[in-house]
C-alpha cells in the first residue's frame, strides 16, 4: 500500500513510518524536519501552507500511481488557562491541528475518489472528549477535528472512501518539549504549576510510540471502520464511557480529583 503520514520527524509519527515501511509498505512522511530513514521517504513540508500540500502530493504521484492510506498524525499541544491564551496561540494551534488535518483530506481524496478507495486516520485524543484543565483549547482543537471526522464520513462514503479518528491517550514522546506554554498569571500559578507536574507524569508514563504502530496496523487491517476509536491505558480509556453515564457533577469531581484539582 502508498502511506502517507504527517508529522513524521519524531515520535509516534517517526516510529510509525518506519514500522509500516518496515512491514513492505511505501511510506511517505510529511514533516517540516527531513528525516534520514532506510524506510521511509521523507518530503519536507509545513500542512499547513496550501501550496507545500498539493507539491506533497504531486511529488508522491510521481512515482506512485495511487494513495491507499492518508494518516493524519501531525499537531501539537497547547498548555495554560483559557483565560490567559493569546488570539495568536490559539489561532496557531486550531491551524496545525484542524486546518492542517483537513488541507492533508482535500488534497488527497480526489485521488481516492478517482481510484474508488482510500482510507484517513485522524490521529485525534482521548482529551477531545472532555474540556481538561489548562488544556481546553487542546482539547477543543481535537474535538473539531473529531466532528468533521463524523461529517466527512457521509460525504466520501459513495466512493468506499471510509475516514476515522484514533482517539490516543498519554504517549511516551517528547510533546511536553514541544508544547505552546501561555503565559500563566499569578492567580493560576500555583494550581497550574501541580496539574502539569501530574501532566508531565502521565506522558512519562504512558503508552510507548511502537504499541501505537501495533494497533494502528491491526486498525487497517479491519474490513469496516467506525468513526472513533481508542487506544490508551485503561484509567484514560474509561473516562469516556464514565462521562456518557455518570452525572455531569459526579464525573467533573471525579475529574478534579484525577487531576488533584480538590
Amino acid at each position: 500500500m502508498t502511506i502517507i503520514i504527517t508529522g513524521t520527524s519524531a515520535g509516534i509519527g517517526f516510529t510509525l513510518a518506519e514500522y509500516l515501511g518496515k512491514k513492505g509498505h511505501t511510506v511517505f512522511g510529511l514533516s517540516r524536519k527531513n528525516v534520514e530513514s532506510n524506510y521511509f521517504k521523507t518530503i519536507p513540508t509545513d500542512i499547513t501552507d496550501h501550496a507545500q500540500v498539493q507539491n506533497a502530493i504531486a511529488e508522491v504521484l510521481k512515482t506512485e500511481s495511487r494513495i491507499d492510506i492518508l494518516i493524519n498524525n501531525a499537531g501539537m499541544g497547547m498548555v495554560g488557562p483559557v483565560e490567559d491564551s493569546s488570539q495568536a496561540e490559539i489561532l496557531q494551534l486550531f491551524n496545525l491541528n484542524l486546518v492542517g488535518t483537513v488541507q492533508m483530506m482535500t488534497a488527497v481524496l480526489p485521488i481516492m475518489r478517482a481510484q474508488k478507495m482510500g482510507r484517513i486516520i485522524n490521529v485525534s485524543s482521548i482529551g477531545s472528549e472532555m474540556g481538561l484543565p489548562f488544556r481546553g483549547f487542546y482539547s477543543a482543537s481535537k474535538a473539531a477535528v473529531d466532528k468533521v471526522t463524523e461529517a466527512i464520513r457521509y460525504e466520501v462514503s459513495p466512493w468506499n472512501i471510509q475516514v476515522c479518528a484514533l482517539h490516543l491517550g498519554d504517549i511516551k514522546t517528547k510533546i511536553a518539549e514541544n508544547r505552546v506554554k501561555t503565559k500563566i498569571s499569578e492567580p493560576y500559578q500555583k494550581i497550574f504549576d501541580k496539574v502539569y507536574g501530574l501532566m508531565n507524569a502521565h506522558v512519562d508514563h504512558g503508552n510507548e510510540p511502537l504499541e501505537v504502530a501495533e494497533y494502528i496496523e491491526k486498525l487497517l487491517e479491519k474490513r469496516q471502520w467506525k468513526a472513533h476509536f481508542y487506544y490508551a491505558k485503561l484509567g484514560q480509556r474509561i473516562g469516556v464511557p464514565l462521562k456518557w453515564m455518570l452525572p455531569q457533577n459526579f464525573y467533573e469531581n471525579l475529574m478534579r480529583r484525577y487531576n488533584q484539582l480538590d
